[in-house]
């Protein structure tokens, strides 16, 4: 069902200064900013050769990811993203299979303007998944 890596997600405490490192330190080509209201985060994207990585900050207070740095003050890995062909069809199966989808589980709209949905850490190892639509 899952296909390539899309993205590994890293929440950060400061956007700018993670974006800036990743720049000016490492040589990476980082996008702009974008906000994602719906998931309660701003983010950039760290473009690589073979993947993204998706630098990720709390919009506000209510936002999980606020919660995942009040937890991590330094930040840290939240998630790993796949790709699959068909989100419909993978949620299909998955709820076939027993696995716990987040939310309410229909797909959301994501970063790259694709459908995505997360399944629940617990059941992968203590890794968040993301599953994107091609």
């Amino acid at each position: 069902m899952i296909g390539c890596l899309n993205h590994v997600a890293i929440v950060v405490p400061d956007l700018d200064a993670a974006a800036s490192k990743y720049k000016l330190i490492l040589g990476a080509s980082v996008s702009k900013p974008q906000e994602l209201p719906d998931h309660g985060v701003k983010l950039v994207f760290v473009e690589l050769p073979n993947t993204k990585i998706e630098l990720l900050h709390p919009i506000d207070t209510n936002s999980p990811i606020s919660q995942f740095l009040a937890r991590n003050p330094a930040g840290g890995i939240h998630h790993v993203c796949y790709e699959v062909d068909d989100i419909e069809v993978a949620a299909g199966t998955l709820i076939e299979q027993g696995a716990a989808i987040l939310g309410d589980g229909k797909p959301k709209i994501g970063a790259h303007g694709k459908p995505v949905l997360f399944l629940h850490p617990k059941e992968f190892f203590g890794t968040l998944i993301e599953l994107e639509q091609r």
